[in-house]
Formats: structure tokens, sequence, C-alpha cells
């Protein structure tokens, strides 16, 4: 069969090539002039299913209230006349609730668990290599009320027998010990010893490299101008570098698959929401994180990726405005220094910025959609990178009519309808 994956991201990468392992033909549209350029390119580098939680939950419209009154605010709201922005607001409002949290996180966790297992099977099978860490997440906590709160997340592990620890100052200074100079700042942390860690970009762009072996062609350079259908499926893609038709179609695009989605009179509830992160070489390494570290208070992830760290926080929401400001890199180098202060040199941070395709209930969306050669790959946040080799898995799979190895109740567009 003919497949057309319509991104280049990790998430349109890792499906390309499961797809070609089932001995698919398959072509990669991106309008950049390689892979993982864009969203996929300096993430947090956190493999985190243990960490895979929505953002709506009881409480958080007072929180957001008071992140966006910090000074260094994990929150960053400039209102705009867009309706898209509003309607998602609005729906992430209806999901700030005790029950709808218990579920999307169920619905996350399932998944980014399966991803995790898939990408150990990839990574055994194939020997690629991408920075990689297997040395779990550590969320620290700087007050009683946030370690007391972890409660409600430490059921849902246990429900899908994900392994964690809840550990005092002395405990998680055995898998941190350069957090010894500021351990008072901290009562306590949850561990997830099965989280891993990894470079994003690096992965994505030798797993291309292997795809391209298995016979996946990317064209490059070729900006989507329009999708044409007709009799309830789509017939071609049209782009700056002429048309190209398939059996089946993925649209893979992150952030902007609505803005493509819009004109077949698909509206998914996805939304960009601005990240920032910084990177910096190593100077001291007993100084520096052992793996992935998560202040609770500021949502930023400290990540040691081979010889430098990588930082990644804040949400902003701004539309498609892909400015570096300032005040965000200043909150990220806070956050590095307030954590292991003498184990990197900050003067030398590499500042970048990208749009996080986020769902109102926080579950990506996968699957078939109304244009019955369409299939739907979008809206993974801040997991992209978490849930992309099951991802990958998953969508070969339903589009091979197979029955994938998790239960995907859920996880597709018609739960909005």
């Amino acid at each position: 069969m003919k497949v057309l994956v319509l991104g280049s991201g990790v998430i349109g990468v890792s499906i390309a090539y499961y797809l070609a392992k089932s001995g698919h033909e398959v072509t990669v549209l991106d309008r950049q002039p390689a892979p993982a350029l864009e969203t996929s390119f300096a993430n947090a580098g956190e493999v985190s299913p243990g960490y895979s939680a929505p953002w709506a939950g009881p409480g958080v419209p007072l929180k957001a209230i008071k992140w966006m009154l910090m000074q260094h605010s994990p929150l960053v709201i400039k209102p705009m006349l867009d309706p898209a922005m509003w309607r998602w607001g609005a729906q992430m409002l209806r999901n700030c609730t005790e029950a709808r949290y218990r579920v999307n996180k169920a619905r996350m966790v399932r998944l980014a668990e399966y991803s995790r297992d898939c990408l150990k099977q990839l990574r055994a099978e194939t020997g690629i290599a991408y920075d990689e860490r297997t040395q779990g997440t550590l969320q620290l906590f700087r007050t009683q009320k946030q370690l007391d709160g972890a409660d409600k997340d430490v059921e849902i592990l246990r429900q899908y027998n994900v392994p964690y620890q809840l550990l005092d100052r002395a405990g998680y200074l055995q898998h941190e010990p350069a957090l010894a100079e500021v351990s008072h700042k901290f009562v306590g942390a949850l561990r997830l010893p099965g989280d891993e860690t990894g470079d994003c970009f690096l992965f994505t762009q030798r797993l291309a490299e292997m795809a391209r072996g298995l016979g996946v062609r990317f064209e490059f350079g070729a900006t989507i101008q329009r999708i044409e259908q007709a009799g309830g499926a789509v017939t071609g893609v049209h782009t700056s570098r002429g048309a190209f038709t398939a059996d089946r179609y993925v649209l893979a695009m992150g952030s902007y698959s609505p803005l493509i989605a819009r004109p077949l009179r698909l509206r998914l509830p996805v939304y960009p929401v601005k990240g920032f992160s910084i990177t910096v070489p190593i100077t001291d390494a007993a100084l520096a994180p052992e793996s992935t570290i998560m202040d609770e208070t500021h949502k930023v992830a400290v990540t040691r990726l081979g010889d430098r760290i990588r930082v990644g926080g804040t949400a902003q929401l701004s539309g498609y405005n892909l400015d570096l400001e300032a005040e965000r890199q200043r909150t990220l180098e806070f956050v590095l220094t307030d954590l292991f202060p003498r184990g990197s040199d900050v003067s030398q941070a590499q500042f970048w910025t990208g749009l996080r395709p986020m769902t109102p209930d926080g579950t990506p969306i996968l699957g078939a959609c109304r244009l019955n050669n369409l299939m739907l790959s979008t809206g993974h946040g801040t997991l992209g990178w978490t849930m992309a080799a099951g991802t990958g898995r998953v969508m070969a799979d339903l589009i091979d009519g197979k029955r994938p190895e998790i239960d995907m109740e859920g996880m597709g567009l018609d739960r909005y309808a």
C-alpha cells in the first residue's frame, strides 16, 4: 500500500519507520530541509511514561492564576483575539475535574508505557544510539503540599503497575548526589525508575536514516498548499514541490495539523503551547544531574544528554508565535543554577523555542476520521518524544487493519464528538 505521511518530526518519522517495516511504500513530506527541525529539535529530552499527566486537573484554574503571578512563572498567557485559543481553553477547563483527570491520565500512561517498551525493543533490534540514559526521572517537591498531592498520581501508577518510589532527602540524594548542596530546598521526591532520557533530534535523524534503508522516501522543502478530497476521501496533496497521491494518508504535523485539517472541514481540538529550552555544556560531571530532574514548582525539566544539560519548560499561549523571549531564558537559567549551581557553563546557553501540540485533555488524537483514507496522529503535547515509538507501532497496526497491542479507547477524534 502507498502511504503518504505529512510531517517528519519524531511522530511522523516513527510512523514511517514502522509502516516500512510492515512492507508499505512510504513517502514523508515536510517543509523543512531535514527531519526533526521543529518541535522535535530541542525538547527537554524526557522519555517519561511515569510523568505522563494532563495539564487539566482539579485545582489547575486557581494554580494558573498563582503561576502567572510568580517571578519565574511556568505559565504565560498572552490574550489574543483567537477563537481557537478560547475554545480550546474552555474545553480544557471542562477537564479540570477529579474524574476527568483520572480518566485522561490513565489513557496517557497506557500509551506512554507501551511506547517506552517499544523504544526498548527498537533499541535492542537496531542498536540505535541517541545519548540515551535509563536512570529514571526525579520529581522534586519544594513543599509538603506538593508531596501530599502526589497521592492521586501514585494511585494511577499503581493501577498500571508503573514502578515508583517516594523518597525523603536522604533517598533522592542516593540517585542525584549533585543535589546535596541544595537539598534543604526540597522536602522529598517521587522517583520513576522506569523513565528514560535521550536526544529526540538525534534519535529522529538516525531513525530516518534507518527508514530510508527500508525504502522510505523523504521529500523535504515541500510546503503543503492544499489537500484535495472527493467522495469522502483524500485524493491528493498539493505542495510547493508538486502533487503527491497515495492509498492512505497520515496527518502528523503537530501544532500545524489543525490548520491543514480546517479546509477539509475537520476541527481538531489541538492548540500550540509554546515551550522553551536551553542547552548548556557540562563543566563538572560530578556536579551535574545523573538523569532528569523535574522541578514541580516551576514545571521545568533538567536533563543530562551526554556532555550537555538540556533545560526545558514554560507553557506560553501566544498562538503560532516563535519569538525567543529573554525572560523565558532567565527562568530556565534560574532553575538550572538553583538546582546545580556549579555543574555547567550557563554563559554558553543555546536558547530555543518550539510549539507543543496540546489537546484539552492531554491525550493525543490517533486514528481514523470521517475521510476514510486519512489517519490522524497529533496532539501529543509535551509527550511526543515519550509516546513516539508506541504511536508509530499503533498507527502501523491500524493502517494494516490489525488490532493494536494496547486498548485504544478514548484516543480517537470521536471522543470530542
